[in-house]
């Protein structure tokens, strides 16, 4: 049994329960718990940081609300929005999207998104492939691959940041799994339970910076687990825990209230009104906040949920009834990101993807909804030093299907990877079969060169 003296904290078998955390929380939460990486592997790093801030739609957004209208559709196609001209020539978009539209030449747009296994999930959103047929381990998010393969930029903070909060889906709220990349380069749950209570409890620095007594009780662990990556991540939790909690830097930048009230009331506060059908929290306009300063603390990657965009209809109120909430709120975060970038000269280095699932039926519902529609979806890109004011693919006149370049999931996941700087025909990370396995498939896809 490990006991941590000044805490009242006992650690057994019991490992993955939430008491183990009270010293500082971490937001782990279950099965995250040993997902903070080696503070030895951020050695001869360099100080050189690309990153990318990903933000999942939680269950598909409506394309032709957003960023395909189509006008001259009949009716129970075009919905009840119209569009509105941005500032780049022959680029329209919804009518609730205004900020947006006056940032439209920092964005690229995609109309024509597909690949989608059609599933409630952010599995393929995070990991960038399908759920079935995975090799033995699964395949790792991308913040886990980008933290196998890069390492930390520093040893207060992890390279992979979830920002993602409980949810009624289970499948919606996962930070993203680590596969066979290892348990040590898990997502860190920011807004896991727990995460609020990272405090010392109590205890000094001067106690938390002494690791040697602590780290030796790792042993009696061993005795008790028989997993060795378990042992391995739990060894990494150690190191890096507490030079989250003796440093501070983690911490600071998960905690907005000593931003500037200017910079914060760009992004918006959100909304404490249940989002979409209730079961997805609130609308969490500050997370993008948080997602910028995770990047300059060290973040290679953070990702985050925004909203409940999974719209059947009656009695949870109509598909327009929905997005005149959520469409709004997103304009505002995602431009006050775009702003605050581009601002601190962190554009360049910093690539933002936007995305859902899936996209929605073309035709309304008798209920007012947009059901799951799997054929084709849309996404928004930005910074990274991608080619920007532009629109990529086209769907015919009902938005039902690409007519014009489609384009894959494993394609903006190329990109993405380019932009980190990582060689998807070369970067390998081994299965737990000893197999080395490629990010995507980097024989069917490439980076978008509508972008590089």
């Amino acid at each position: 049994m490990l006991t941590i003296q000044g805490s009242g904290l006992k650690l057994c078998d019991g490992v993955a329960r939430r008491s183990f955390l009270k010293v500082g929380a971490l937001g782990m939460g279950g099965v995250n718990l040993p997902q903070l990486l080696r503070a030895e592997s951020a050695a001869g790093m360099g100080s050189s940081q690309k990153s990318v801030i990903m933000v999942f739609l939680t269950g598909g957004p409506p394309h032709q609300d957003m960023v395909d209208l189509k006008p001259d559709a009949p009716v129970e196609y075009r919905g009840e929005f119209s569009p509105i001209r941005s500032n780049v020539a022959g680029i329209d978009v919804c009518e609730h999207m205004p900020l947006l539209a006056q940032r439209m030449d920092q964005l690229a747009v995609i109309r024509s998104l597909v690949g989608s296994e059609g599933r409630h999930s952010a599995h393929q959103c995070l990991h960038g492939h399908p759920t079935l047929n995975q090799p033995p381990g699964g395949w790792p998010c991308f913040g886990s691959a980008v933290s196998k393969l890069q390492g930390q930029v520093n040893d207060e903070t992890p390279a992979a940041v979830s920002l993602q909060p409980r949810m009624g889906g289970a499948g919606w709220s996962q930070p993203g799994q680590p596969g066979f990349a290892g348990m040590r380069h898990a997502p860190f749950a920011a807004n896991a339970p727990g995460a609020n209570d990272m405090l010392l409890a109590g205890m000094t620095q001067q106690t938390l910076a002494d690791r040697r007594t602590l780290l030796g009780n790792i042993d009696s662990l061993r005795r008790q687990l028989s997993s060795a990556d378990v042992i391995d991540g739990m060894d990494a939790f150690y190191r890096q825990a507490f030079e989250i909690l003796t440093s501070g830097k983690l911490v600071k930048a998960l905690d907005v209230e000593d931003e500037d009230p200017a910079v914060r009331d760009r992004y918006g506060r959100g909304s404490k009104e249940p989002a979409g059908y209730g079961d997805a929290g609130w609308l969490r306009n500050e997370d993008f906040l948080v997602a910028r300063r995770l990047v300059e603390a060290g973040a290679r990657v953070v990702t985050l949920s925004f909203g409940r965009w999974d719209w059947h209809g009656q009695p949870h109120g109509t598909n327009f009834d929905n997005a005149r909430d959520h469409i709004p709120a997103l304009d505002q975060a995602l431009s006050g990101l775009l702003d605050d970038l581009k601002e601190r000269g962190l554009d360049q280095d910093t690539s933002v993807v936007v995305w859902g699932e899936f996209g929605r039926t073309p035709k309304i519902n008798p209920r007012g909804g947009r059901d799951h529609w799997p054929q084709v979806g849309c996404a928004l890109l930005a910074g990274g030093g991608i080619r920007t004011g532009q629109i990529i693919g086209e769907t015919n006149a009902l938005a039902e299907y690409p007519t014009k370049r489609p384009v894959h999931f494993q394609e903006v996941f190329a990109t993405l990877y380019h932009n980190l700087g990582i060689d998807i025909d070369r970067a390998t990370i081994p299965d737990l079969s000893g197999r080395p396995q490629y990010l995507i498939d980097h024989s069917k896809y490439q980076p978008l060169p509508e972008l590089t």
